[in-house]
C-alpha cells in the first residue's frame, strides 16, 4: 500500500453497524471490483469496490466479504475470502495478502482463499433465510458494464432460488453518510495533500503553459506523498473551457488574460477530497473576473451557513438559489423585474449556475447517502457554487469540503487560499 495502514477498528465498527441493521437469519455478500481490461493484454488500474473497502479495508482484487451475524458457528459470522497466491503470481504481479495480513487489515479472524467461497457459502446458505446482495444504487450512476456483484446476483438467485433476497445498498447509504473520526482524519489528509498541490500550481501557472502540464504538476505532488487523484479526472480548464462543467481533455494552452478553472483533488487511502479554485493565468484578475469571482465566493460563504444540522438538500438549494439570483442581478446578468416574473420551476439563475451546490463526499467523490435525508452531524458535503458566462469566456467555481458537527461546521479546506487578493499575491510571489 502507498498509504499508511488504517486502524482496523474502523472496519470492525462498520461491519458491526451493518450487521445491526440486517434482518434475523440473514447473510450479506460483497464482492471486489473486477480488474477492467483495456485492449490486448492491458488492464486499467485497479479500484476497489467502495462498499467492500468500507467494510473490510482490503484493497485487493478477487476479494469477497460475507457477513452472517446469526451463524451457528461463531467463526462464520464474519468471513473474508482473498486471492491465494503462488510462485507464478508472485513473479508476475508481486505479493498478495496472506491470511494473517488479511486479518490484520480487516479485523476478521476467519479467512479463506477465494476459490473456497462457493463451498463455504453452501454450508451457510442452509442456515440462512435472507441474503443481502450489493448493487450500485447511486442516483447519478450509469451502469453499462456488468460488475462482479451483478454476475454474483444472477448466479446466486439461480443456484439458491428459494431464499429471500434483500438490498444491501440502503443500509450502506445509511451508514456511509455519517463519517467516523478515523474517516474524517483520512479525508483531512486528502484535503491537506490537495492544498500542497494547489500551492504548487500558484507558483507554476503562467501564460503559455498547457493544461496538461498543470495536471502533471498535480500528479507529481500527489504521488510523491503516497496519494493520487481523487476518483475523477481533473478538470484544468482555461478561458472558454472554464464554462464546460465536466471538461477534462486538458489539452489547450493557457493564454494571458485567461481565467483558469481547476477542479481537482487528492485521494488518500481510498478516501476522497474535492476542490475547485479559479485563478488568473497571468496572476492578476481583470476587474470583471474579480467581480464574478467575489460574487461566487459570497454565495459560497452564505451556503456554508445553511449547511447546518436539521436543514435538507431541497430547502438548502432553494436558499442558495436566492442568494445566487441577487449576485447575478448585481453583475448585470439578470434583470430584477424578470426574476420577479420567472417560473419558479425554471428559475432564471440556472442559465448561469446550472448544477447543484453540494454533494456527499467520502469513499467516493459523489458518495452514497439518502438524497433527501436531513443534514446530520458527521456528514461531509462539498460546497461549490459557480457562475458560467460563455459569451465572456468566464467560468468561476469555488469549492471546499465541509464537515457538519453538532455545533456548526468544520471547513476541511480552511487552509487553502481562497480570497482573490491572496491568490494574486501568492501567484506574484512565486514568479
Amino acid at each position: 500500500m502507498r498509504y499508511q495502514a488504517i486502524d482496523s477498528s474502523l472496519f470492525v465498527g462498520n461491519r458491526q453497524r451493518f450487521a445491526a441493521l440486517m434482518q434475523p437469519r440473514s447473510l450479506a455478500v460483497f464482492n471486489a471490483n473486477d480488474v477492467m481490461p483495456t485492449g490486448a493484454d492491458g488492464t486499467m488500474k485497479f479500484r476497489q469496490n467502495s462498499d467492500l473497502f468500507y467494510l473490510s479495508g482490503v484493497d485487493q482484487e478477487e476479494t469477497v466479504l460475507l457477513i452472517f451475524p446469526d451463524s451457528i458457528d461463531p467463526e462464520h459470522r464474519e468471513v473474508l475470502f482473498v486471492r491465494e497466491t503462488n510462485e507464478h503470481i508472485a513473479v508476475w504481479e508481486g505479493e498478495k495478502l496472506t491470511k494473517e495480513q488479511a486479518t490484520n487489515v480487516s479485523g476478521i479472524k476467519k479467512v479463506y482463499w477465494t476459490h473456497q467461497f462457493k463451498q463455504v457459502l453452501f454450508t451457510l446458505m442452509v442456515e440462512a433465510e435472507n441474503v443481502y446482495l450489493n448493487t450500485n444504487e447511486h442516483y447519478r450512476s450509469v451502469i453499462e458494464v456488468e460488475t462482479r456483484d451483478a454476475r454474483f446476483i444472477d448466479w446466486c438467485k439461480k443456484t439458491y432460488p428459494m431464499h429471500a433476497y434483500k438490498r444491501a445498498a440502503p443500509i450502506m447509504a445509511e451508514l456511509r453518510a455519517i463519517k467516523s473520526e478515523i474517516e474524517v482524519m483520512l479525508m483531512q489528509k486528502a484535503c491537506d495533500l490537495t492544498e500542497k498541490g494547489f500551492r504548487r500550481l500558484l507558483k507554476f501557472v503562467k501564460p503559455g503553459v498547457w493544461e496538461y502540464e498543470i495536471e502533471a504538476e498535480l500528479a507529481h505532488e500527489f504521488i510523491r506523498h503516497g496519494a493520487g487523484f481523487a476518483g475523477y479526472e481533473p478538470i484544468i480548464a482555461a478561458g472558454k473551457n472554464s464554462c464546460v462543467l465536466h471538461y477534462n481533455i486538458n489539452d489547450k494552452q493557457c493564454h494571458d488574460g485567461d481565467i483558469l478553472l481547476m477542479d481537482f483533488a487528492a485521494g488518500y487511502a481510498n478516501y476522497q477530497s474535492d476542490l475547485t479554485r479559479t485563478i488568473p493565468v497571468n496572476g492578476k484578475y481583470t476587474q470583471r473576473q474579480k467581480d464574478v469571482y467575489n460574487a461566487v465566493l459570497r454565495v459560497m460563504r452564505y451556503a456554508m451557513t445553511r449547511l447546518v444540522v436539521g436543514n435538507n438538500i431541497v430547502d438548502y438549494h432553494k436558499e442558495v438559489g436566492l442568494a445566487m439570483e441577487e449576485e447575478l442581478i448585481k453583475l448585470g446578468l439578470l434583470q430584477a423585474d424578470e426574476v420577479k416574473k420567472q417560473n419558479p420551476d425554471a428559475p432564471l439563475y440556472k442559465k448561469y449556475f446550472m448544477h447543484g451546490t453540494s454533494h456527499y463526499l467520502g469513499v467516493d467523490v459523489h458518495d452514497v447517502g439518502a438524497r433527501y435525508r436531513k443534514f446530520e452531524a458527521g456528514m461531509v458535503y462539498t460546497c461549490e457554487p459557480g457562475i458560467y458566462i460563455p459569451e465572456e469566456s468566464i467560468g468561476v467555481r469555488i469549492e471546499n469540503d465541509i464537515l457538519l458537527t453538532k455545533t456548526g461546521i468544520t471547513d476541511l479546506m480552511s487552509n487553502i487560499p481562497i480570497e482573490a487578493n491572496d491568490i494574486e499575491f501568492l501567484m506574484q510571489e512565486g514568479k
